[in-house]
């Protein structure tokens, strides 16, 4: 029995092409045509991150200590929306599988009310409780005025980002990454060009970046959710959903998955605090190689958004072998693309230092990261790909166990120790080793939960 993965037909009417063929080689096809757009979505996000700090740091000091401040909560709140994102990729695409189109479109109109609901409840919250948080995380009294006068612009635009992101959620969950792809594109780039007249030109300093992303995300609201009532893919007449059960289920993967979502800035304080025992020009070359990890990981993000639904539509039609291949073929490939991209680094590594710092010793240890870490993304890649598919297969629990694993039995441990036996060279070492036991570790537990899918499909059959 083949499987739909449609793309939005041009009529808009809702309805879906014939199902195209779930042969071995259609598969990578696909793959390569749901991930392209997420790829340069995600490129021009990190790009308008970048370009905002560094219109920020024009401001001054105080400014970007502000912003730097804003970073633990943005986690928070983008954390949430990113769980309920993945467990709406997940079930919806999963009963479109089973031929469900009304069920897919009420939870589609279930998952925005819910989302506006929590994400509204947490900015919220944040900013009632802003001064309560602002102690915990130990912002000076100087710093106090100017964290609240971006605050309560920052949080609209973050509550219009967590939006915009389920409507970019329901788009991929029905097959569609061109109109999230090209909305990423099309709004960081709007960012970037109202940072400069909103900050500077209308002189509203730090809160004129808040408010060109809020601006940004508002516009991209109202092309998406016209594009979605267009197309069909919301219905708010929810009282045949049978609520409580299928917000269990929501939450049932929203949860873990946001619990996935908040380890690594905590991994990232904890190997930051590592790094910090061999002084500041360690720490810079450090948060110099973790910036250059982002992009060089970037094709997996990509992935990571992409296959989701197309996992989800298999699994709702049973094609257990069909995910099989598709995992296979992604893997194969992040395995060599990562292996390539690390040795590019390695023989750019003095070249790339020298560009990056003018201080001799950070140059140095940039030189020994670039030369160690960047070998084992190739691990990274599959274990981050791993977790992404499980929650789509509906492993919330072990996509959760394999997120723990890899940070806190695998990456941190391994740390550790490397510092304790070669110092800041034995850490980035442990670094190398800790990523590829992950790697390891979460395609042996992937494995695992199809081979328990696979005996449930036979006995369900028997």
């Amino acid at each position: 029995m083949g499987v739909r993965l449609p793309n939005p037909d041009s009529t808009g009417t809702g309805h879906h092409p014939v199902s195209p063929p779930t042969n071995a080689t259609s598969l990578p096809r696909q793959l390569y045509s749901m991930t392209w757009p997420m790829l340069f979505g995600v490129l021009s996000l990190m790009t308008f991150q970048l370009t905002d700090s560094v219109f920020v740091g024009q401001l001054g000091r105080d400014p970007l200590a502000a912003l730097g401040f804003t970073v633990p909560i943005q986690q928070l709140v983008s954390g949430m929306y990113v769980g309920l994102g993945i467990a709406t990729t997940a079930i919806i695409s999963r009963t479109l599988g089973q031929n469900d189109e009304m069920r897919a479109r009420r939870l589609g109109g279930l998952v925005i009310t819910t989302g506006a609901s929590l994400a509204a409840l947490l900015c919220l919250s944040v900013w009632l409780l802003q001064d309560l948080i602002l102690d915990l995380l130990g912002a000076s009294e100087a710093l106090r005025p100017t964290i609240h006068g971006y605050w309560g612009v920052w949080l609209l635009s973050a509550w219009a980002g967590a939006m915009v992101y389920f409507g970019y959620s329901i788009c991929r969950s029905n097959g569609d990454t061109k109109v999230p792809g090209y909305m990423m594109i099309a709004t960081s780039l709007l960012n970037i060009a109202l940072d400069p007249l909103y900050i500077f030109v209308f002189d509203w300093g730090l809160p004129g970046a808040a408010w060109a992303t809020l601006t940004a995300f508002s516009i991209g609201a109202l092309v998406v959710y016209p594009t979605l009532l267009r197309r069909h893919w919301l219905r708010f007449d929810l009282g045949n959903l049978q609520l409580f059960q299928t917000l269990r289920q929501l939450g049932g993967i929203m949860a873990p998955a946001m619990v996935s979502q908040l380890m690594p800035p905590l991994s990232a304080m904890l190997a930051t605090a590592l790094v910090a025992g061999f002084g500041s020009a360690a720490v810079a070359a450090w948060g110099l190689g973790t910036r250059l990890e982002f992009f060089s990981i970037v094709v997996v993000l990509a992935l990571t958004m992409s296959m989701p639904p197309m996992i989800g539509r298999l699994r709702g039609a049973g094609e257990i072998e069909q995910i099989r291949q598709l995992v296979r073929i992604a893997v194969r490939f992040v395995v060599g693309w990562q292996l390539a991209i690390g040795i590019i680094w390695l023989a750019a590594s003095g070249m790339v230092s020298d560009l990056f710092s003018s201080d001799q010793y950070v140059q140095e240890v940039l030189g020994d990261y670039l030369v160690r870490v960047p070998l084992s993304y190739s691990g990274l890649g599959v274990c981050m790909l791993m977790v992404s598919i499980c929650n789509a297969l509906g492993l919330a629990m072990r996509a959760l166990l394999v997120s723990t694993l890899r940070l806190f039995a695998c990456y941190l441990p391994l740390l550790w120790l490397g510092s304790q036996f070669g110092e800041l060279t034995g850490l980035m070492t442990g670094a190398l080793i800790g990523n590829l036991l992950a790697g390891m570790m979460a395609y042996s537990f992937y494995r695992a939960g199809m081979a328990k899918l696979r005996n449930d499909s036979v006995s369900a059959e028997a």
